[in-house]
């Protein structure tokens, strides 16, 4: 079986740690019991050290043996199809985990980025905060009727759809207790633990590199 190779940056400030992105294939991974290995490029001079790898500049990027992905939604798609602990075999299950796996990115996060993005710049009352209210009054409604997203079980589209809510401010943003309870619920799943404590760990040992 080939190597996966997950990779990130070897240092982000502190406020992101814990939140970017190469956290959520790490996770994958850790749920579906796949062996993995991180590797990293710099931080400094991101914005154009590995555009032959990733076009956009970002991470993470993902390498499967001759198989090589960039974007984390395709990575976790790929890595869902290796495992039935991600994604149901069946032809109902994977449908329905594709669909909710592309709305967290297409119909909530492609929302709640931008918002966030203002917000922190000082506009908290931009004209996208009416339209991502409503968006997360459709999954509140949907979350206050299912424990998960999919067949009454945990996917990579429950994954996904609580690291988009997760975000302090996201989750922060008006009341919603199903939302709430769904976040905590994926979130407290030992295998976010031990991905999200391996990531801040990666960049909190670069501290004494930097440092030095």
């Amino acid at each position: 079986m080939s190597e996966l190779i997950i990779w990130s940056y070897d240092w982000v400030p502190e406020g992101p740690r814990g939140f970017v992105r190469d956290l959520r294939l790490r996770w994958a991974c850790e749920e579906a019991g796949l062996a993995y290995a991180v590797r990293t490029i710099p931080f400094d001079g991101r914005q154009t050290n590995h555009l032959a790898r990733q076009p956009f500049g970002q991470i993470p990027f993902l390498d499967d043996g001759g198989v090589q992905i960039f974007e984390s939604g395709a990575g976790l798609l790929h890595l869902a199809r290796k495992s039935d602990k991600l994604m149901p075999s069946d032809p109902v299950g994977e449908a329905e985990t594709l669909q909710w796996t592309i709305a967290a990115l297409n119909s909530i996060e492609m929302v709640t980025v931008p918002w966030w993005f203002l917000n922190i710049s000082g506009d908290a009352d931009n004209g996208l905060t009416g339209w991502m209210t409503q968006r997360l009054g459709h999954v509140e409604r949907v979350l206050s009727e299912r424990e998960w997203l999919v067949g009454g079980r945990f996917t990579v589209a429950d994954l996904l759809m609580a690291d988009v809510l997760r975000v302090p401010k996201v989750r922060a943003f008006g009341d919603r207790p199903a939302s709430e309870a769904y976040v905590a619920r994926v979130t407290a799943r030992p295998a976010f633990k031990k991905a999200q404590a391996d990531q801040i760990a990666l960049f909190g040992a670069a501290d004494v590199t930097r440092a030095g």
